[in-house]
This record gives C-alpha cells, sequence and structure tokens, in this order.
C-alpha cells in the first residue's frame, strides 16, 4: 500500500483483527486487462480465507488454479473536518483496511463445502447464536451445486490505518471520536433514508 510509513500497520494480528471483524469483503482479480470484483464474506478456516460465490459468477474462472487474488477488508471509515483539531490543520480523510494477497484454490469436496458453509454461520451468528445450521440440513444438499466453494492461501497481509497519527495526542482523540461518531450517525442517516426510497 502507499505510504506514508507513519499509517502502516505492521503487526499482522492487528491487520486480521480487522479482516475478522469486517469479513466482508472486496475480492479482486485481474485478467489481462479485465479486472473481477466481487463482494462476499470471508471467515479465517486457520490462516486461510475460505468463500463462496454463485457458480454462474464470471469470476469463478479465476478463484481455481492457484491463481493470484487481493481481498480488501474495509473497517470504519470517515471524512475528518479541521474544526475538531486544536491546531491548525487541513481536511483529510481517516480510514482503517487490511489487504490479503495469495493464491485462490477451489473447494469441490461436498463435505467440505457444506462445513465451510456451517463454520461461516457459527462465525457470524457469533455471539448470540440465535440461529444453527446443522450439516444434515437438506436444504444443504440443494445449496451446494449451485455455489463455488475456494479457499485463499494468503502470502502477504498489508494494513493501512489513517488515524491522524502524526497529531498531538489531543487531536488524535478528537479524530478517534469523529470517526466513531460519524460512523454511527452516518449508517443510521442513509439506511433509514434508503428504506424510506425503496420502501
Amino acid at each position: 500500500m502507499y505510504p506514508p510509513k507513519h499509517h502502516q500497520e505492521f503487526t499482522i494480528d492487528h491487520i486480521k483483527h480487522v479482516a475478522r471483524n469486517y469479513p466482508f469483503a472486496t475480492l479482486v482479480s485481474a485478467q489481462e486487462k479485465t479486472p473481477f470484483i466481487t463482494h462476499i464474506p470471508l471467515i479465517f478456516h486457520g490462516d486461510k480465507l475460505v468463500g463462496h460465490i454463485d457458480a454462474n459468477n464470471p469470476h469463478v474462472n479465476l478463484l481455481k488454479y492457484d491463481y493470484p487474488v487481493m481481498a480488501v477488508f474495509q473497517g470504519p471509515q470517515t471524512y475528518i473536518s479541521p474544526s475538531i483539531y486544536t491546531t491548525e490543520q487541513l481536511p483529510t480523510w481517516n480510514y482503517i483496511i487490511s489487504h490479503a494477497s495469495g493464491i485462490v484454490k477451489e473447494i469441490k469436496n461436498i463435505d467440505q463445502i457444506k462445513q465451510s458453509i456451517v463454520t461461516m454461520t457459527e462465525f457470524l451468528e457469533t455471539p448470540e447464536h440465535a440461529y444453527t445450521l446443522l450439516l444434515d440440513d437438506p436444504k444443504m444438499d440443494r445449496l451446494t451445486p449451485y455455489i463455488h466453494c475456494f479457499e485463499i492461501e494468503v502470502q502477504k497481509w498489508e494494513g493501512k490505518f489513517k488515524l491522524s497519527q502524526d497529531k498531538i495526542p489531543q487531536d488524535i482523540e478528537n479524530a478517534k471520536q469523529e470517526l466513531i461518531q460519524n460512523n454511527q450517525r452516518n449508517i443510521a442517516e442513509f439506511v433509514n433514508e434508503l428504506f424510506e426510497k425503496h420502501f
């Protein structure tokens, strides 16, 4: 990722923490000059990432055979107004991003595919576990022919956490609160407006 280094995150556990907490990834592959982009949840199975897409998705052909792929996990992000600082600053944007680059292999074994769906459901249902998907659920047998399951062997993790690290402590704290408050407020406003327009 693009420097400066004071915005780079080098602790792998911190970078993976973003992927675990924001698992809805942007999956990117390229074939010659054509990009293929799919938005899906990716879940850790050990050190690998596992996901599923519709078997008719044209991206399927690039999600097998050790093809290179990148997954982008985006955490909270927001515009930062100079008005929140105690010092003279310019407008900026703060964000938390993790990239996972690696090679991808297709998972063909039906039992492994079903287990991966169960594992993903268990993870996404945490912590309440209001719903439990059973491995022998007959709906699973009807689903598996229509999905493409794959795993990513991650070869490189990168993180960019742009959090006003180059500012004085009070301005760092102000930027942190802005990141929290803006995400909570903007999500509520956007979703409510969207639902009003569509329903």
